[in-house]
């Protein structure tokens, strides 16, 4: 069945649609088209819905009808919308084209863009090497039928020992191994959140962990974090003593998108008052290789655990290459078995090689994450002076780990912006991204991933559409909408 959005509901999510960037301001109805492929972009408005009915949209919007059928036409013609007469008209994909992990539309081919929208890295030369031991490996695999729901003993090993170097007493029988970080979330939501349970999330917050609970049909409640100091101890633990939630999702180690690292004292308090709570805390360790100024890190939340009230998650596609979905959930045993019940009726387990490339990788962990971090040192730096330099009205707090950096810009124009960006070749994920109902507008994440060239780049062509943005004269017959 069609989901319909009415035509009261676009135009909220629509907001100042004809504040579009350029010397030369472009004719209503491109604009408006325009806007909708940067709803389309930004993930606030789905894939297959069927749109409002020309007349409809024209009466919300309070333009022509031959303003929103142009705009739709348009739409039809870069592949954005399926029209069929006497069915409507609906959100579609264009040819040629697929969902980039950042939920941005991205062209396989398209070779020009620069993708900020993505915080994650390419591979590690030692990737190819590894593979290729990982298949002389495989033979003593291929006399059973492939399938371990819990993954490779040998995987849960050194993931085990891993969380033992950082002070956890962990066991392999501790360890479940998924597809990715993103599937680890999913199945403990699964396990533990039934429809319509309250669950508490930080603001900002990774916007697949968002998707994954509006899945679930959860109630989700957030707890803000200041753009530069971070977590607010008694607020955050207010929060949970006030919202009594099911589960409560944080990113302690280099908060995804602001950097953030949550201080020891405020771990073992979280441990505590979740435990008082009944919450079981999902800890979201994506980021913990990540260290870029050298400090000793905090021990992890898990550390103060006393009742197996935290699950931690976690895996290789920060630290080493997302291309590989390896990633993994630490909980008690009993929750492990669990899991990988549910899991089985998923995927079934996660490929034997994959996993054998994943032991040969955490091997080279050392050599691999020294060089990454110093790659992604050295990129942050120039991200952060070319910020500094061209766009000194915008402020940040320079991230010591992690791989984005999280911009407070000039005003309340971060979706306006990426809009823009898209015509100078760069894609930006915008601040409502990583919140909910359209909030965070002042807000941009940077990812310094890319080489430092390519960084500077993408930040010369943001400032000349932000310039370009002052030019441009707002209709004095449509109030600017106010951001709360």
């Amino acid at each position: 069945m069609t989901t319909t959005i009415r035509g009261g509901q676009l135009a909220r999510l629509l907001g100042q649609w004809h504040s579009l960037p350029g010397r030369h301001r472009s004719p209503d109805y491109a604009a408006l088209a325009a806007a909708v492929r940067g709803l389309l972009s930004d993930g606030r408005l789905p894939l297959g819905v069927r749109l409002p009915a020309e007349r409809e949209l024209a009466e919300s919007l309070a333009v022509s009808r031959t303003t929103v059928s142009a705009a739709y036409r348009t739409l039809r013609e870069t592949g954005h919308l399926t029209s069929r007469r006497g069915a409507g008209s609906w959100t579609t994909l264009p040819h040629g084209h697929r969902v980039a992990t950042s939920g941005l539309w991205a062209a396989g081919d398209d070779r020009d863009m620069i993708d900020l929208g993505v915080a994650a890295s390419a591979a590690p030369a030692e990737l190819v090497p590894a593979a290729r031991a990982a298949a002389d490996d495989l033979p003593r695999y291929l006399g059973s039928a492939g399938y371990h729901p819990t993954g490779l003993m040998e995987l849960r090993d050194v993931v085990a020992a891993g969380y033992r170097d950082r002070g956890v007493a962990t066991s392999a029988e501790q360890i479940l191994i998924t597809a990715g970080t993103q599937q680890a979330l999913d199945l403990v939501l699964r396990l533990s959140v039934p429809a319509g349970s309250p669950v508490l999330v930080e603001a900002p917050t990774y916007p697949n962990a968002l998707a994954a609970l509006a899945a679930r049909r959860a109630r989700i409640n957030t707890h803000g974090l200041d753009t530069e100091t971070g977590w607010d101890g008694e607020m955050l633990l207010g929060a949970l003593r006030q919202t009594r939630p099911r589960l409560s999702y944080v990113i302690p180690e280099f908060h995804n998108p602001t950097g953030h690292l949550m201080g020891a004292d405020l771990r073992e308090r979280l441990a505590a008052t979740a435990h008082s709570t009944g919450t079981e805390l999902v800890v979201d360790e994506s980021w913990v290789d990540l260290a870029l100024e050298g400090e000793t890190m905090p021990p992890p939340v898990a550390v103060f655990d006393r009742h197996s009230r935290v699950v931690s998650i976690g895996g290789m596609s920060k630290g080493y290459w997302g291309g590989l979905r390896i990633g993994w959930v630490r909980a008690s045993a009993p929750l492990v078995q669990r899991l990988a019940a549910i899991r089985v009726g998923v995927d079934m387990a996660s490929p034997v090689l994959e996993q054998l490339v994943a032991v040969r990788l955490l091997d080279q962990a050392p050599e691999i994450l020294t060089e990454r971090r110093t790659r992604l040192r050295e990129r942050r730096d120039a991200l952060a002076e070319a910020l500094r330099q061209l766009l000194p009205e915008w402020s940040f707090v320079l991230p010591r780990g992690g791989a984005s950096l999280w911009a407070e810009l000039d005003g309340p124009i971060s979706s306006a912006l990426a809009r823009a960006s898209e015509d100078v070749g760069v894609r930006l994920a915008p601040g409502p991204r990583f919140g909910l109902d359209g909030t965070l507008e002042r807000y941009l994440r940077l990812p310094f991933t890319l080489p430092p060239e390519e960084l500077v780049e993408a930040v010369r062509r943001i400032a000349s559409v932000r310039h370009d943005l002052d030019r441009t004269s707002v209709p004095s017959w449509r109030s600017p909408s106010v951001i709360a």
